[in-house]
């Protein structure tokens, strides 16, 4: 009957039982009185109020959603909200006093994980112990409780926590110790802003102190705080050298006894040990707000362990220390694709050697910012910028794929208000088919459309050996371009943003196919075409028989995301901004010395070759672009930094890389649209 009862009572329903037993595990006495209290009212809420939402766990929400800032950047907001977060605003207010005190955890010192713990899956990792993490947090309680009972206090030292795992698990506490303090020393790194405010009261001749709740040895300590540019402590007081905590607020009584006649002020992020404990035993406080305060408010939850902390952890650091604010742009850049850059390139570096190849081909122009980050991680790999576009392409294969070429260049321009004329100039065909012997029931000012686009096509078909003429030096100038990009080349992949994988396909079949260059070509793509694309499936052959590799989702993986990515929405454009670029648009091939043709904007003669590249129009708000680069760059120059001593950490998968966009993405895209906003950004296939 017992049994029976909390079935229906926790078991019933996964989100029930969930949150009972998160309230409930681990209580006594009234608490547990409560937690059963707490059960009934949540059976209540669901079956009486309906709020079915109770039945479900949170991570069984497909997508997170957040009102995101749409009016500016979330770092200048944060500054207007706490203006004493200043540099200047701090050292005027600590310069008063003789001596200052820091916390050192989240106020000097931050680590690369949103939670202190998350340290030990690292740890676990080396020490090839399942459920580490649990385990040494534990083994610390268990530490803990056993100091209490034999020393009246709770302060424990790394060796005491070590002693308890090792009796726990059987790993050796002097393997393990060693193990925590390398990586701690490997992860820690300074607060940008608190170190300028150190620097800046040592030159005032203050004398400096760090407090800490802290259970790592003072020499560990010591090498964290010079490794991060901390210099001239005049002393550490460690929680568990004088077995006094800031918590409790004794630790603060023996920085007193030490300096009975200095003013003191203490500076920290924790409102209970850095500030109230602090102004109850006798010193004067200055709060640091936390870097982690708005995580709940902005951040993705719905990400994998390790990489989810980590993320959250270097996105804090960057915009909520308090250094500087940065601009809306800059932060689309690096929330939103940082993350997906690292990603990506690690998943392109990965590709790259296990396929043997001897060239990466970044395609202009989503390839310029995947480039510059590709270049910054992996340097010794063979890569380079090539000039390619949909409209080079889509000419260079028209007589090997004429569907595309229609395609492209009629059928996605119906209706869309584009004269006969304008189409005609964008083929290269206008003087050609203009001519009198050419010329049908068209006038050039017609617009194109469903009723005329068939009579067009077959029009041009009917002129086609002249089509091709046009098209012939072209094809011979790319021919020079290609065979110099892939001299000495074996097997090189081309890297593009998606969706069909295009670029790729057509420089396999170019080279392939049309100029013999004994070179295997695949092709890298962050995404595919999803579910709400005109041609769901175009590619699909490719990516089953590895011509395309795709690293988001496609139909093999990630299924939510094939689902969730909808174009018709703007969400390619949204992943195209990311990847923009502040160079023109690559227009074609041209055999000489050429100026741009009419309607093209510049050109550019490479001499060793004797060919020209022609370009179209640039995007505008070119600072707008530059300032997405720039924070994608330092993103990945800041991820670079924290984790370049694991690897692993770089195995970004897809989902995890598209999590931060997928917030963006909720309340109907508003986010997303105020960045577009900003920009003039081509939505055109050519």
């Amino acid at each position: 009957m017992r049994l029976t009862i909390y079935n229906l009572l926790v078991n019933r329903h996964a989100g029930i039982a969930y949150r009972y037993h998160k309230y409930h595990d681990g209580t006594t006495g009234a608490q547990r009185i409560a937690s059963w209290v707490y059960l009934l009212c949540l059976n209540f809420a669901y079956y009486f109020l309906l709020c079915r939402f109770l039945g479900r766990k949170p991570e069984m929400e497909i997508y997170e959603s957040r009102r995101l800032n749409c009016k500016g950047s979330e770092s200048a907001a944060y500054l207007e909200k706490n203006p004493e977060l200043s540099v200047a605003v701090f050292v005027d207010r600590l310069k008063e006093y003789d001596v200052i005190s820091f916390d050192m955890f989240d106020t000097l010192i931050f680590r690369p994980f949103a939670h202190p713990a998350d340290v030990f899956f690292l740890i676990g990792g080396v020490m090839g112990c399942l459920d580490f993490k649990n385990l040494r947090i534990q083994a610390e309680e268990k530490a803990r409780a056993e100091q209490k009972k034999k020393c009246g206090h709770y302060e424990v030292s790394l060796a005491d926590i070590w002693r308890t795992l090792e009796r726990e698990t059987g790993i050796s506490a002097h393997d393990g110790m060693r193990e925590e303090e390398r990586i701690e020393r490997q992860l820690c790194y300074a607060n940008p802003f608190m170190l300028e405010v150190w620097k800046r009261l040592l030159q005032k001749g203050k004398k400096l102190l760090v407090v800490s709740d802290m259970y790592l040895p003072q020499d560990c300590i010591l090498s964290i705080l010079e490794n991060a540019g901390y210099e001239g402590a005049e002393k550490l007081y460690l929680s568990h050298v004088y077995g006094k905590s800031k918590a409790e607020g004794s630790l603060y009584e023996e920085v007193l006894r030490d300096w009975p006649q200095a003013s003191l002020i203490h500076v920290g992020d924790n409102l209970h040990s850095d500030r109230d404990m602090a102004k109850k035993h006798g010193l004067a406080a200055l709060p640091y707000a936390g870097i982690y305060k708005n995580m709940m408010l902005y951040r993705p939850m719905d990400m994998s362990s390790l990489i989810g902390s980590a993320y959250r952890a270097v996105v804090s650091s960057r915009l909520y220390n308090g250094l500087c604010a940065y601009s809306m742009e800059y932060e689309y850049g690096y929330l939103y694709g940082g993350l997906f850059v690292a990603g990506y390139c690690a998943f392109i570096h990965e590709y790259y050697e296990r396929q043997g190849l001897d060239k990466l081909l970044f395609l202009s122009r989503d390839g310029d910012i995947l480039l510059q980050a590709y270049k910054r991680l992996y340097p010794e790999d063979a890569a380079a910028y090539v000039y390619w576009s949909r409209k080079a392409a889509a000419k260079l294969t028209a007589n090997v794929d004429k569907h595309d070429y229609f395609r492209r260049f009629l059928y996605h321009k119906v209706n869309q208000g584009y004269t006969i004329a304008q189409i005609l100039h964008t083929m290269e065909l206008y003087d050609l088919l203009m001519k009198a012997e050419n010329r049908r029931a068209f006038t050039p000012e017609e617009e194109l459309t469903d009723k005329n686009v068939m009579l067009l096509q077959k029009w041009i078909g009917e002129n086609w050996e002249q089509v091709l003429s046009v098209y012939a030096p072209q094809l011979s100038a790319a021919e020079k371009y290609l065979r110099d990009v892939l001299a000495g080349c074996e097997a090189a992949a081309a890297v593009d943003i998606g969706w069909a994988g295009s670029g790729a396909l057509s420089l396999s079949c170019l080279t392939e196919k049309v100029f013999r260059i004994p070179c295997r070509m695949t092709g890298i793509i962050a995404g595919t075409n999803s579910i709400h694309s005109a041609e769901p499936d175009a590619s699909e052959v490719f990516l089953q028989n590895g011509k395309l590799s795709a690293y988001l989702y496609s139909q093999s993986h990630n299924r939510d995301l094939l689902k969730k990515h909808d174009p018709n929405k703007d969400y390619n454009v949204f992943w195209e901004l990311l990847l923009s670029s502040p160079t023109p648009q690559f227009t074609g091939f041209y055999e000489g010395r050429k100026e741009a043709p009419s309607g093209e904007e510049s050109a550019c003669y490479l001499n060793d070759l004797d060919i020209t590249l022609v370009f179209g129009k640039k995007d505008r708000n070119l600072e707008g672009i530059r300032e997405i680069q720039k924070g994608i760059l330092d993103f990945v120059d800041d991820y670079h930094c924290r984790f370049r001593e694991f690897p692993f950490m770089f195995r970004i998968s897809g989902r995890d890389a598209y999590a931060p966009m997928l917030l963006a993405a909720g309340h109907r895209e508003r986010y997303l649209k105020a960045i577009l906003k900003k920009f003039d950004f081509e939505k055109n296939l050519i």
